[in-house]
């Protein structure tokens, strides 16, 4: 059986895609470079070589996240530009937890100046997009975000999204939001 080198750019995405679960799972300051590094089958100082440091690769990830939640948004609005297309593609996200969770530990780590400037500019981009795609008011937009925003919180406590954990209240305040109405079936 021979095995295939990856280029350094391949790699890369490999280590990236490792730290986006390892950071969902630990936070920034709970996941060390070398459980990233085993994740992705690298060595701890070659992930070093390719992202400089863990903040670096940090914010890379939350960068890979906030670039996710974009491309979804974009393509949900190619499809339908409304609040509920995005509310779809938003609803698809919640699929992967550990995006969602990154973006949590992100906001939860913006005390640190070069991860707050960060996270603050992806946040109001993502704001900005919702509206150019959307049309949508300054308040309607503030509500959507609003709704992700407890959407992503109840992905991140199992109560919301796939393999969630019924709890009454949960259930509850779920079906209470207006979260989209389904895209037609593409022909």
């Amino acid at each position: 059986m021979t095995r295939t080198r990856l280029t350094a750019a391949e790699r890369g995405e490999e280590v990236l895609q490792a730290a986006v679960v390892a950071f969902g799972a630990a936070g920034y300051q709970g996941t060390k470079t070398d459980e990233i590094a085993r994740l992705a089958g690298v060595s701890q100082p070659y992930v070093i070589r390719l992202f400089g440091t863990k903040q670096q690769l940090f914010l890379a990830s939350a960068n890979r996240v906030c670039d996710r939640v974009e491309q979804a948004f974009r393509e949900a609005a190619g499809q339908r530009a409304d609040l509920d297309s995005l509310g779809g593609a938003y609803e698809r996200l919640m699929a992967e937890r550990e995006l969602l969770v990154v973006l949590l530990h992100g906001f939860a780590a913006s005390a640190d100046p070069a991860i707050g400037d960060v996270v603050r500019e992806r946040f109001g981009k993502i704001y900005d997009l919702v509206r150019e795609l959307t049309g949508a008011s300054a308040e309607e937009t503030r509500q959507f975000v609003a709704t992700g925003m407890l959407l992503t919180v109840m992905t991140a406590m199992q109560v919301a999204g796939p393999d969630s954990i019924p709890l009454p209240w949960a259930e509850e305040l779920l079906g209470t939001m207006k979260i989209h109405q389904p895209l037609p079936e593409a022909d």
